[in-house]
């Protein structure tokens, strides 16, 4: 059976999770909670935050107490986007002597699909509803003018629409793109669906996980926040980085590298 190599701790690059960041004192909970999942899963690893906006520390004041040596860029971002293609990129190329690597972003994975879902089951989704005609789920996601980003979440929302066992999943956004989660609302009910339920495809909460959990008819579930399967998916992304799985380098290089998958 495959088994992905670790690097032994000794040797291992800091592992930086970079948040987004909210003025949501909750979100910034939620992720020190997650990274604390991630140590407890990975001890001895150098595990550390880094926001892109609103919260302390900010990502260049994280990479600049790390200072030399070798880390990896985990984005706490779920698809692809600017943040992951200028903002993470522009802040690995001014590290100064520090060596990095940018891993891909968490999304689309089984490992988010596994939380979505127990998350819609924690907020009241029953198996049974999946056999429903009148049954949808509204994807709720952050939204962005880059097309991948929507291909992402339009490939996280079929993923798990077989989850729930063919239930049709819209990909909504709180932002930059169409439609808006009340406008799937409208749309699912139009075709019938009058029982929807919203799963909030954010990592912590926040205002736009706030506002699409408002517009929810019925069902509405937690963001994905500090899950184990979550924190999972961020040394599984750390180690693709690491090891090349995803780039045909393999080494830790700076100008940094984007792990694609």
């Amino acid at each position: 059976m495959h088994r992905t190599r670790h690097v032994t701790r000794s040797s291992a690059p800091t592992l930086v999770a970079v948040a987004h960041g909210s003025r949501d004192p909750q979100a910034l909970r939620t992720v020190l909670e997650l990274l604390d999942l991630v140590r407890e899963l990975r001890p001895g690893l150098d595990v550390r935050p880094g926001h892109i906006e609103l919260n302390e520390p900010l990502l260049p004041a994280t990479l600049a107490r790390i200072g030399t040596g070798d880390a990896v860029l985990v984005p706490l971002l779920l698809g692809r986007g600017h943040h992951v293609r200028h903002d993470l990129p522009r802040a690995a190329a001014e590290a100064g002597a520090l060596r990095t690597r940018i891993a891909a972003p968490l999304g689309p994975h089984p490992l988010l699909i596994e939380t979505l879902h127990e998350r819609l089951v924690e907020a009241g989704w029953r198996s049974e509803d999946g056999e429903s005609r009148s049954a949808a789920v509204v994807l709720a996601a952050a939204g962005s003018r880059d097309p991948d980003s929507a291909a992402d979440a339009r490939r996280t929302a079929r993923m798990l629409g077989d989850r729930l066992g063919g239930v049709p999943v819209l990909p909504a956004y709180a932002s930059a793109a169409t439609p808006t989660v009340p406008a799937a609302v409208r749309a699912l009910a139009a075709r019938g669906r009058h029982r929807v339920a919203v799963a909030s495809y954010f990592t912590a909460p926040g205002r736009f996980a706030t506002a699409a959990a408002a517009a929810a008819p019925g069902v509405a579930a937690a963001p994905l926040g500090a899950h184990p399967a979550m924190a999972r998916l961020l040394l599984h992304r750390y180690d693709q980085a690491l090891t090349g799985a995803t780039h045909p380098r393999g080494a830790l290089t700076r100008p940094h590298l984007l792990a694609t998958a």
